[in-house]
C-alpha cells in the first residue's frame, strides 16, 4: 500500500511535468512551420480560425518526435528533483530497488510508445492530408479578396496578376496576367474587364471581357482577340503528389515495393523513422532515470542538459545515418536504425548499472 502510494504522487508529478514538456516542445517546433506559412495565408487574409484549425492539424505529426522528447525530459526533471532533495536515497535506504522506483516512468513510456505508434499509423498520415487540403481551401476561398487594384498578385503559381481598378470584390477593372503554367508556351493576357465567376475548394474561373492574348513558343507566336475567355485555375485537374508524410506504413511498404532500389530508399526510410521514434520511448525509460541521478553530482539541471545533449546526439546520428543510406553508402535499415541501436545498448548499461548500486 506504501509503494502504491509513493507510485501515485510520483506519477503525478511525473504527468504533470510531461504534458507541460510536450504542449511547450510541440510549440516552439511548431513556430518555424507557422511563420512559414503565415507568409502564405496573409496574403490572403486567412482568419484566425483557419489559423487555429492548421495548428491542429500540425500536431500529429510533431508527436513522433515530441512524444520521446518530452518523455525524456519529464523524466530527467522529476527524478532530478528527487534526487536533489535526497528522496530517492531516503527510498534506496528503506530498501525499495531502483527498478521498483522508475515504475511511474515505465507506465508513461510504454503509454507514449502505443501512442507514437498511433500517431505514426493513423494520426500523422491523416492530419498531413487534411492540412493540405485545408491550405489549398484557404487559398482558393479568399483569393479574390486577396488581388487587390494596383498591386502585383503573385498567389497562384507561376502567374502574376495584376488589376488596375476593383469595383467590388469579384469585379476587375484593366487586367494583365502572365501565365507560364506552360512552360512552353507562355502566355499573356489583357482584358478591360472581368469577374471572378467560379470558386469552390479546388476552382477558381475568371471570366474576361473585351480582351488579347499572345502565345508564345519556341519558333512562332499567336494572337488572338476575344469578347469573352474563361481563365481556369484548375487545382484537382493537377492534383500535387502525395508526400511520404501523407503516406500510411502500409502505403510506404506498398509503394516501397513497386518502386525502383533508389527510388524505394526515401520510402523506406520514412517507414523505418515511423517505427524506430515510438521505440525510443521505450529505450527512454531506461535511460531517462539512469540519467537523472547524475543530478546529485552535476547540479539539478545536470541531468537535464546531458539528456538532452545524448537525444540531440541521437537526433544527429539518425539524420546522417538517413542521409548516408539516401547516397546509396550504407543500408537503409543500418542507416535508420544504429543510431537506436546504439542508444539501446546506451541504456540498458546506464540502467544496469544504476540497478547493482
Amino acid at each position: 500500500m506504501r509503494i502504491y502510494t509513493i507510485h501515485k504522487e510520483m506519477l503525478k508529478e511525473l504527468a504533470f511535468t510531461f504534458f507541460l514538456s510536450l504542449i511547450s516542445l510541440n510549440f516552439i517546433l511548431m513556430m518555424e512551420k507557422i511563420l512559414r506559412l503565415s507568409r502564405i495565408l496573409s496574403v490572403v487574409g486567412a482568419s484566425i480560425f483557419d489559423m487555429a484549425e492548421i495548428i491542429l492539424y500540425l500536431q500529429p505529426p510533431m508527436l513522433i518526435l515530441t512524444l520521446p522528447m518530452s518523455l525524456l525530459v519529464a523524466t530527467l526533471i522529476t527524478y532530478g528533483r528527487l534526487n536533489a532533495d535526497n528522496e530517492l536515497v531516503i527510498l534506496r535506504a528503506s530498501g525499495m530497488p531502483f527498478k521498483v522506483m522508475v515504475m511511474p516512468v515505465f507506465w508513461v513510456g510504454i503509454s507514449c510508445f502505443f501512442a507514437g505508434l498511433l500517431v505514426s499509423f493513423y494520426l500523422g498520415p491523416g492530419s498531413m492530408v487534411k492540412l493540405r487540403k485545408t491550405i489549398s481551401g484557404v487559398i482558393t476561398q479568399r483569393a479574390p479578396a486577396a488581388i487587390e487594384a494596383g498591386v502585383f498578385a503573385t498567389l497562384f503559381k507561376d502567374m502574376v496578376l495584376f488589376v488596375k481598378e476593383k469595383p467590388d470584390v469579384n469585379s476587375m477593372k484593366e487586367i494583365f496576367i502572365y501565365d507560364e503554367r506552360n512552360k512552353k508556351e507562355p502566355k499573356v493576357l489583357m482584358a478591360k474587364e472581368g469577374r471572378i465567376s467560379n470558386i469552390d475548394a479546388s476552382d477558381v474561373s475568371f471570366y474576361l471581357k473585351d480582351g488579347y492574348m499572345h502565345i508564345a513558343n519556341m519558333n512562332s507566336s499567336t494572337e488572338i482577340f476575344f469578347e469573352g475567355y474563361h481563365l481556369s485555375l484548375n487545382f484537382a485537374a493537377d492534383p500535387p503528389v502525395r508526400k511520404n508524410s501523407e503516406l500510411t506504413p502500409f502505403e510506404l511498404f506498398r509503394d516501397a515495393g513497386k518502386a525502383s532500389p533508389t527510388d524505394a530508399v526515401p520510402l523506406f526510410l520514412e517507414l523505418h523513422r515511423r517505427l524506430s521514434l515510438p521505440s525510443v520511448c521505450l529505450i527512454l525509460m531506461l535511460l531517462g532515470p539512469s540519467l537523472s541521478l547524475l543530478a546529485g553530482k552535476t547540479g539539478r539541471l545536470g541531468g537535464l542538459t546531458i539528456g538532452l545533449f545524448v537525444f540531440a546526439a541521437f537526433y544527429i546520428l539518425l539524420i546522417y545515418g538517413e542521409n548516408l543510406a539516401r547516397t546509396g553508402k550504407i543500408s537503409h535499415y543500418i542507416g535508420a536504425w544504429s543510431p537506436t541501436f546504439i542508444l539501446g545498448v546506451f541504456a540498458v548499461w546506464m540502467f544496469r548499472e544504476e540497478s547493482k548500486k
